[in-house]
């Protein structure tokens, strides 16, 4: 079976595709100054853009990895984005834990895997 790769750079790619099945790299906002809302937002937006150019969407995740700096301090503001974008699907199985992060502008982060309708 093939792997196809998108948006490859030299250390890594941000999506992976083989047969149906679609891995997105851990992802993070471009704008690092903004709050957690704001970070969060950003990164599923971003989420919402990598799945519609491997030929998915959101309601076809198999899981999602939450990466949050501090836990205790951004859970309740992480969950009330992630709420609203969620709304319209059924829940989707996911994971949050706290990480130290590679920059410590860098709230949160996400791992998705996705499948490709059929």
């Amino acid at each position: 079976m093939t792997v196809q790769r998108l948006h490859v750079s030299k250390r890594f790619s941000e999506i992976a595709i083989s047969g149906n099945l679609v891995h997105l790299a851990g992802q993070l906002a471009s704008d690092l100054d903004l709050d957690i809302q704001g970070q969060t937002q950003q990164t599923l937006d971003i989420i919402d853009q990598f799945l519609a150019e491997a030929g998915t969407d959101k309601s076809h995740i198999m899981s999602v990895t939450i990466y949050l700096k501090d836990i205790e301090q951004d859970y309740a503001a992480f969950n009330e984005v992630w709420d609203a974008w969620v709304l319209d699907i059924q829940a989707l199985p996911r994971t949050c834990v706290e990480a130290k992060l590679y920059d410590p502008k860098v709230l949160v982060e996400l791992t998705v895997v996705a499948v490709k309708p059929t």
